[in-house]
C-alpha cells in the first residue's frame, strides 16, 4: 500500500507532531510496511476462531481479576501538594493544544 507524504503529515498533525522531511520519508516507509503486514494478516482464515473480548490464560473466568473493594483515596489537598501549579482544587498544566 502506498502512503503519500500528505497522509503522513496529516497523521503527524493529528498526533500534534511536527516532522522534518527526513522523518516524513522514514515514517512513510514504516507505515507502508505496517499496512502491508496488516494486509497479509487479513489473508488468514479466521472463520473457525471464536470471537473473544479478552485473552485470559487457562483458569477460571475471573482468575486475573481482583476483588473490587472500596479503599480510601488521597485527600485532594494532599494530592495537590506535589503539583507544581494548582488552583480551585485542580492540577494546572500548560496548554498543549492550540486548536
Amino acid at each position: 500500500m502506498n502512503i503519500t507524504e500528505k497522509e503522513v503529515r496529516y497523521i503527524a498533525d493529528l498526533a500534534n507532531l511536527r516532522l522534518s522531511d527526513e522523518e516524513v520519508d522514514k515514517y512513510r516507509g514504516d507505515l507502508e510496511e505496517i499496512l502491508t503486514y496488516v494486509d497479509k494478516l487479513n489473508e488468514i482464515d479466521t472463520s473457525e476462531v471464536e470471537p473473544m473480548a479478552q485473552v485470559i490464560y487457562a483458569g477460571s473466568e475471573t482468575s486475573t481479576l481482583r476483588d473490587d473493594v472500596n479503599r480510601p483515596s488521597f485527600d485532594p489537598e494532599v494530592a495537590l501538594r506535589s503539583a507544581p501549579k494548582s488552583g480551585a482544587g485542580q492540577f494546572k498544566v500548560p496548554r498543549v493544544i492550540e486548536r
